[in-house]
């Protein structure tokens, strides 16, 4: 199908409610996939190709040819089966589940169900023909010994893994890459005069030419060689190719971006409010690059106006364009340490769609009127062009409002030319002092209001490594979240709440951000815990956000609250991208969307479009976006997501491993930060770095692991180790190959551990 323009639309459309989207979309338009799913669901049986086709009296060759591809992609996205009697058929959900594979070193795997259920198990067996990020269709097949569903592979879907990074070994007349991505158990077996001049031990990229299937692992051929060790930056290399992350611009974007300009053009300014003489302000961190966020406030007889504008990224990155297809393969930038892979090309990323200060910017604005209660009581959207009056960072904001400082940074400050710029400065900064502080004084109120709302706020810590000479991990630093960082973090999810109300109202296709309560399992092991320190969780079998929050509100003095909020974290479920209306658990809100980041992330993007749609006046069916759309998006959106924590979580490993490698033999305090039943992950003290005491090194006992208390209890000796608990740990083993650290129980400890229990006589 070719995209068009316009054109009249050649179906009978008094059928399908979205001919004229279709229409629009396509040059030669077909039935939309919810009419092809009723199609089918009336015929209450398989139909063939050309029984869908006959149907819908399509005839020529475009339009089979569309249908095909259209069925195609239907049958990759879970919607519909292509049986053996070469027929479709729609898909029941109770009995087969679409997802992704999520594969595991250990040769198992999980599948994570589109529709938000609870993971499947997958045996080794079953994971054979699957790599990691696969799309599969299952069965439920049973349930396993630990209680958890269990799957049978019906149908792949999908491949989504097509190159492997790894060390290339030669073995007894066999060539194979180990994959650094440890979510592939399989190897790679390199065809016979495919490994080139690549040689043992070498890092290497390897393409896979065959896929795996249940009695053969992949095969594939090397088309690079990375080298023979991990030079500065190649971490983020490997990670790049293991992830398969989209990091070069194609040829035809490059082309189609090669008209515009570092500054927005007067045309483009027309029909737009214009807010330049309005003191809007980003408000950063220091090493921030791109900013899609500014706000105003002003107070009101009732209370306060607050003004979100964002960057107007839908006006460049125009529907199915070179940049929109590079912008949804991405789906998200990828901020790696003190690098990132941005999802728009920096002349937009960093200067058309970045709204720096004194420059002309296009944006879209979130207009909120806000009570003397910190309530909305009305809000509305509109395209307009602004200027942004200064670029200030969390901690300056910080300084000017909690401490009562005017002027900037001191090391900022002192970095001036002269005392007269300095001056100067300060001077500007007093007068957009004003409205800094109505800021801050609406964002207490609201705060208020979020606390009755009962939303939620774990107080969990982030790191940021810093560097020094050749990439070498200098140390780790906690980041500090100062009232500024709360200040905007709130202002954003009241604009993005405005964003999902805004379109439920007009009944719009759209993209959600969707977080379910937790599951009964997980509530189940949950309350147990709670119960064994004589805690409780009110909400009985449906807890809400409140409950969790009086919870935490009732334990903050305790010693071991670390280790309850951080058990109450993991009882939730992941976030995720859908169309479907379940609202937003942790923030306590029955719908929430993404609307105020659409440089870095997609689904932003596609908010923006849906709300301009609305303020054009156009018809919801003329969108360009369905329902079974903004399914797909939803689930690619999520899945890049994943993809992108998932290589910066490698990358830090790596990097964390690198730093700790001159330090084994060394002793240090730490954190039991997880229990299983192989052993204990403790995170050092103060160093922020994580670490395996595996429980073939504990004391001369069997320990049995417990789940549901997160321990490891000693049958012999009495001994536990718990979820929370303060140890000393030695350093091992460093594996940066594996990116793992092994730790010992220091000595001092581990024989005051091992040390019996007095036990008190029986009277």
């Amino acid at each position: 199908m070719t995209l068009k323009s316009k054109k009249d639309v050649d179906f009978n459309s008094t059928k399908d409610p979205y001919a004229q989207r279709e229409a629009e979309k396509y040059e030669n338009p077909i039935p939309s996939r919810e009419l092809i799913l009723q199609l089918i669901e009336h015929a209450g049986k398989p139909l063939r190709r050309e029984e869908i086709a006959e149907a819908f009296a399509l005839e020529s060759e475009d339009q089979l040819e569309a249908l095909r591809r259209r069925l195609r992609a239907m049958e990759r996205d879970g919607q519909l089966l292509f049986n053996r009697g070469s027929k479709y058929c729609l898909v029941n959900n109770e009995d087969l589940i679409a997802g992704r594979i999520i594969g595991h070193a250990d040769g198992f795997g999980f599948i994570k169900p589109d529709d938000g259920s609870d993971d499947l198990f997958l045996s080794p067996r079953e994971m054979n023909p699957l790599l990691h990020n696969d799309r599969a269709l299952v069965r439920i097949a049973g349930i396993d010994k630990k209680g958890r569903r269990e799957g049978a592979v019906v149908e792949i879907l999908q491949r989504n893994t097509h190159e492997v990074v790894g060390r290339l070994y030669k073995e007894d007349g066999f060539t194979y890459v180990v994959p650094d991505n440890k979510n592939i158990a399989q190897t790679i077996l390199i065809q016979k005069g495919g490994a080139g001049k690549a040689k043992q031990g070498q890092i290497v990229v390897a393409e896979i030419l065959e896929q795996p299937t249940k009695l053969r692992q992949p095969i594939g051929r090397i088309i690079e060689v990375m080298g023979e060790h991990m030079a500065p930056g190649m971490e983020i290399e490997m990670a790049i190719r293991s992830h398969e992350l989209p990091h070069q611009w194609p040829d035809e974007l490059l082309e189609e971006i090669k008209p515009l300009k570092k500054d927005v053009p007067e045309s483009a300014k027309e029909n737009r409010v214009d807010l330049r003489n309005i003191p809007l302000v980003t408000i950063d961190g220091e090493d921030a690059r791109d900013f899609d966020d500014a706000v105003y406030c002003q107070k009101t007889p009732k209370g306060w106006k607050l003004l979100v504008a964002i960057a107007d990224v839908s006006h460049y990155v125009q529907i199915n364009s070179e940049l929109d297809k590079e912008a949804q393969k991405r789906s998200t930038s990828v901020y790696f340490p003190e690098q990132v892979i941005p999802m728009l090309p920096e002349i937009l990323s960093n200067g058309l769609c970045s709204l720096n200060p004194q420059v002309d910017r296009l944006c879209m604005v979130c207009e909120l009127y806000i009570d003397q209660q910190g309530q909305v009581t009305r809000s509305r959207f509109f395209d307009a062009v602004m200027s942004s009056h200064a670029r200030l960072t969390y901690n300056e904001v910080a300084k000017m409002l909690v401490d009562g400082d005017i002027a900037r940074d001191g090391v900022y400050a002192a970095s001036q030319p002269g005392a007269g710029e300095a001056q100067a400065l300060a001077e500007k900064y007093k007068i957009l002092m004003p409205h800094l502080q109505e800021l801050y004084a609406l964002y207490k109120v609201m705060r208020v209001s979020r606390e009755q709302r009962g939303a939620m706020d774990f107080d969990t810590q982030e790191t940021r490594i810093v560097f020094g000479a050749e990439r070498k991990i200098e140390k780790i630093v906690p980041v500090v979240r100062n009232d500024a960082h709360k200040l905007i973090e709130e202002f954003m999810i009241t604009a993005n709440m405005a964003a999902a109300r805004f379109l439920n109202g007009k009944k719009m296709p759209k993209l959600l951000r969707i977080h379910d309560g937790p599951s009964s399992d997980k509530l189940l092991n949950l309350k147990t815990f709670l119960g064994e320190l004589g805690l409780s969780l009110d909400g009985g079998v449906k807890p809400t956000p409140l409950d969790y929050m009086h919870l935490i509100e009732s334990i903050k003095d305790r010693p071991d609250a670390h280790l309850i909020q951080t058990v109450l974290l993991r009882s939730m479920s992941q976030a995720v991208y859908s169309p479907e209306l379940k609202g937003h658990f942790g923030l306590a809100l029955d719908a929430y969307a993404h609307f105020t980041s659409p440089i870095r992330r997609y689904p932003d993007l596609l908010v923006h479009r849906a709300i301009r749609h609305c303020l054009q006046g156009k018809p919801v069916e003329s969108f360009f976006y369905g329902v079974p759309d903004m399914v797909v998006l939803g689930e690619q959106c999520s899945a890049n997501e994943r993809r992108a924590d998932e290589a910066t979580r490698d990358v830090v490993s790596w990097l964390k491993c690198e730093y700790m490698m001159d330090k084994v033999g060394e002793e240090f305090p730490g954190i039991i930060s997880a229990v299983t039943s192989f052993g204990f992950f403790v995170e050092l003290a103060d160093i922020y770095v994580e670490g395996l005491v595996h429980i073939s090194n504990l004391a001369q006992d069997y320990f049995h692991f417990d789940a549901t208390s997160h321990q490891l209890r000693g049958e012999r000796t009495g001994i536990n180790y718990r979820l929370g608990d303060s140890v000393k740990v030695m350093i091992a083993r460093v594996d940066l190959d594996e990116k793992k650290i092994d730790f010992e129980l220091a000595q001092k400890q581990a024989a005051m551990d091992t040390k019996p229990k007095k036990r008190r006589r029986k009277k």
